[in-house]
């Protein structure tokens, strides 16, 4: 039986896997802070999944997750967050079950219908030697379209979670010489999270949800995120 080029692993998986126990990604994301950027991210598309997943050898972890309680793991092979690390890149599905299906294994394509998900989108989260290690996605129970401004901004979001995970680690690494700061920047990651978060609550009360999602809107949460990126590389203890 031939298997879908979509199931396959890439070519450097060793090295992947390697860099991803080396980092200790799924402890790390376990951290409460991941789930705060999972709910700022379902809160800027108005979606009602948002999630970190993790792509090991023959599973696939969500150690955050926002909107699908009880969804810790599943195979590989029915993950559409493993053709993500696959092809290395972002991937969108406007509709998983009426388009691109051959893209997919025919195994997440049946998930993805067990579990009533029609939209996905999936950005790549890296480690600093660009090994794929996950993505961060967002799933609907509907079809949705997905413009490239709204793509752009989910990327931003994913970039942001995977230099967490390696200013964490770094940090982590020299707690003797640098006491507590990992505490000092999870702290103030977590403020500016939560303020974020209810400014897209009250900028969506006041002006209504749009689908795509308006660019106004969007420019703001952008400028935010380059706030946050500019405190990571305070504290990014190099």
């Amino acid at each position: 039986m031939s298997v879908s080029s979509a199931a396959l692993p890439p070519n450097n998986e060793p090295d992947r896997l390697r860099s991803l126990r080396a980092h200790e990604v799924l402890p790390t994301l376990i951290e409460p802070i991941f789930d705060e950027f999972v709910a700022l991210t379902a809160q800027v598309f108005s979606l009602p999944i948002s999630l970190i997943s993790v792509v090991e050898e023959d599973e696939v972890f969500y150690p955050a997750n926002h909107g699908m309680p009880g969804n810790e793991r599943q195979p590989r092979v029915e993950a559409i967050c493993s053709t993500a690390v696959q092809q290395s890149r972002a991937v969108v599905y406007h509709d998983v079950l009426l388009e691109q299906v051959a893209t997919l294994p025919p195994e997440a394509v049946q998930a993805a219908q067990a579990n009533d998900l029609r939209f996905y989108a999936g950005a790549v989260l890296r480690l600093p030697d660009q090994h794929p290690i996950g993505t961060l996605c967002i799933i609907d129970r509907q079809p949705r379209s997905f413009s490239a401004t709204e793509q752009q901004v989910l990327d931003q979001l994913a970039a942001l979670i995977s230099q967490t995970i390696a200013v964490r680690h770094t940090c982590l690494s020299q707690a003797r010489t640098v006491p507590d700061r990992w505490e000092q920047l999870r702290t103030l990651l977590q403020e500016e999270l939560r303020e974020l978060t209810a400014l897209v609550r009250y900028l969506y009360t006041r002006h209504g949800v749009q689908i795509p999602v308006s660019a106004e809107l969007l420019a703001q949460v952008e400028r935010r995120l380059n706030d946050l990126h500019a405190l990571l590389g305070e504290y990014s203890c190099s």
